[in-house]
């Protein structure tokens, strides 16, 4: 049972990578008044971006910086419809992710001629396993043993680079002076910019911060935990974070057990496929593959207490004329 229990947690923290990362992303965005809904799409670009050019270069960290660069530029795209144009933030979101997952069949099947997919990546290509210190001498102490060399140690780069972001996020938004910019343009884009601050430049930056991150997802899911680019391999998953961000009432420490909530239902769902419960039978996986999606919706009915969003989300910022 320990056993079981310690793979099932090894499972949630991979298959919560993502999530977090494109949960803390829209965190920045959206702190600074700029609802994401286009997180879904930047990360399938950047999934794309980085299955492909790992692929003709050999190298996964080239892969991580073509996502980010593909992120960035449609998080760029976003920001230049929501606020220098002042467009409808929901639209321009829904924009960026139909954009993404239209152009990565197109140039995955114009490229590499594979249905919309990148070639299989060989194990160079990949981010491999970290084998923390002592992992392999202790991994047969009881309990310990298992712990520290199954769910601790044997992650790739990126699980551990996600879970550092958490209280860096944390840092930079509750201890920095960006970090108080960044809140108060989400709340009183008047206030700021009777400061002398310039809100229009917080926002971008904040929105490319979101880039960076959803790139990091982007290439964790290409890359990371899969060999290559697969047709629509975000699977919701920008959208299942947009929700845990609401879940977590937009504080980095709550998006990261949200996060590791629903990685948990995943994983939950992976271990029970074809398994039979006592008094049932064997449940359909189907149902346990709805499972994330049904906690989504039942989470955000009301069972999350009241989640108040920045004052200023959605609402692009006009300057008042003296």
């Amino acid at each position: 049972m320990y056993e079981t229990l310690i793979l099932v947690l090894d499972s949630t923290v991979r298959l919560s990578t993502p999530l977090l990362f494109a949960c803390l992303a829209g965190l920045y965005s959206e702190r600074s008044g700029v609802v994401d809904i286009g997180l879904e799409g930047k990360m399938l670009g950047g999934a794309f971006a980085a299955g492909a050019a790992a692929y003709v270069s050999g190298s996964p960290w080239i892969g991580l910086a073509a996502a980010i660069l593909v992120s960035c530029l449609l998080a760029l795209i976003h920001g230049y419809a929501s606020i220098t144009q002042r467009g409808n933030q929901v639209v321009a979101g829904v924009a960026i992710n139909f954009l993404a997952a239209g152009l990565t069949i197109l140039l995955g099947q114009a490229w590499f001629g594979q249905g919309g997919r990148t070639p299989q990546l060989d194990k160079a290509s990949r981010f491999s396993e970290v084998t923390l210190p002592f992992a392999d001498s202790i991994q047969d102490v009881p309990y310990i043993g298992l712990l520290y060399s199954e769910l601790i140690s044997g992650h790739n780069a990126l699980v551990y680079i996600s879970f550092l972001a958490v209280p860096l996020t944390w840092w930079i938004i509750f201890r920095t002076r960006f970090g108080l910019r960044l809140r108060a343009v989400g709340e009183s884009p008047a206030a700021v910019d009777t400061a002398g601050i310039s809100v229009g430049w917080l926002r971008y930056r904040a929105v490319l911060i979101c880039g960076i991150l959803c790139g990091f997802s982007g290439t964790y899911l290409a890359i990371g935990q899969s060999a290559g680019f697969i047709k629509d391999m975000s699977a919701g998953k920008g959208f299942i974070a947009l929700a845990a961000l609401i879940f977590a009432k937009w504080k980095p420490v709550n998006a990261m057990y949200a996060c590791l909530l629903f990685g948990f239902l995943d994983a939950v769902a992976i271990r029970m496929q074809g398994q039979e419960i006592p008094g049932i039978g064997e449940v359909p996986v189907q149902i346990f593959q709805a499972l994330p999606y049904i906690l989504t919706v039942v989470l955000l009915a009301g069972f999350v207490g009241r989640a108040i969003p920045p004052k200023a989300s959605g609402i692009p910022y006009v300057k008042e004329r003296t």
